[in-house]
């Protein structure tokens, strides 16, 4: 991800947990030393002599830990080391920072990929009436967190498998989903958040359907 960065401050914190929840795709949970905004994000490295990288914060903001959702890039300098983090080791963490908020009125949550963070951290937050999640992955076992959305948000939350047959999903891209979509109302916030490809060809479909610029926002994550 790359937003806009303030000057960042550092802490200290120990981790809680790392979970392994589909191959290559881990959840952190560590100290929590500061409030957030769900939708905000942090900066983390492991020590002060490397360089830090971006991510979404996936927890909600009344819980007493803090969550990241990452994949290992094998070429990437920071996510093979935090993927062998155990309980206790220690790493850190910036300030949070971001305007990438959740908001009261009508939204559509438009998700691929660890691009899911910000929106469960909004999920598991509130408020979450009159939003919509539309949520892409290649198959069944990389929509993160389904269960949770689906239990709450019922027909709410649509999944879209690009690759894999889902019987209680749509079969197919999550912009071809939106492309056949006829019920887009251009008085709703459409939050956008993935890789760069998926953000600018959702962008322009919506703009497309008549959908004000005004009323996309996004995120992008690299």
């Amino acid at each position: 991800m790359k937003p806009a960065k303030p000057n960042l401050v550092f802490s200290t914190v120990h981790l809680s947990a790392n979970v392994e929840i589909a191959p290559n795709v881990h959840l952190l949970r560590m100290d929590k030393p500061f409030a957030f905004k769900a939708g905000q994000v942090i900066g983390i490295r492991l020590d002060a002599g490397q360089p830090h990288r971006l991510y979404s914060i996936a927890s909600g903001e009344q819980e007493d830990k803090l969550e990241v959702l990452f994949d290992i890039n094998p070429e990437g300098l920071l996510t093979p080391s935090l993927a062998k983090l155990r309980p206790g080791d220690a790493l850190e963490i910036s300030t949070p920072f971001g305007f990438f908020l959740n908001s009261p009125g009508p939204a559509c949550w438009i998700a691929t990929g660890t691009g899911i963070a910000p929106f469960r951290s909004m999920f598991r937050t509130g408020p979450y009436e009159n939003k919509t999640l539309i949520h892409g992955a290649r198959n069944a076992r990389m929509f993160f967190f389904q269960d949770d959305f689906q239990s709450v948000l019922g027909q709410y939350y649509i999944r879209c498998s690009s690759r894999g047959v889902i019987s209680d999903g749509y079969n197919g891209r999550l912009t071809q989903y939106l492309s056949e979509k006829k019920d887009l109302s251009p008085e709703t916030t459409y939050m956008l958040c993935g890789n760069a490809e998926m953000v600018v060809e959702v962008r322009d479909l919506l703009i497309s359907r008549g959908i004000p610029f005004g009323q996309i926002r996004a995120e992008i994550y690299f």
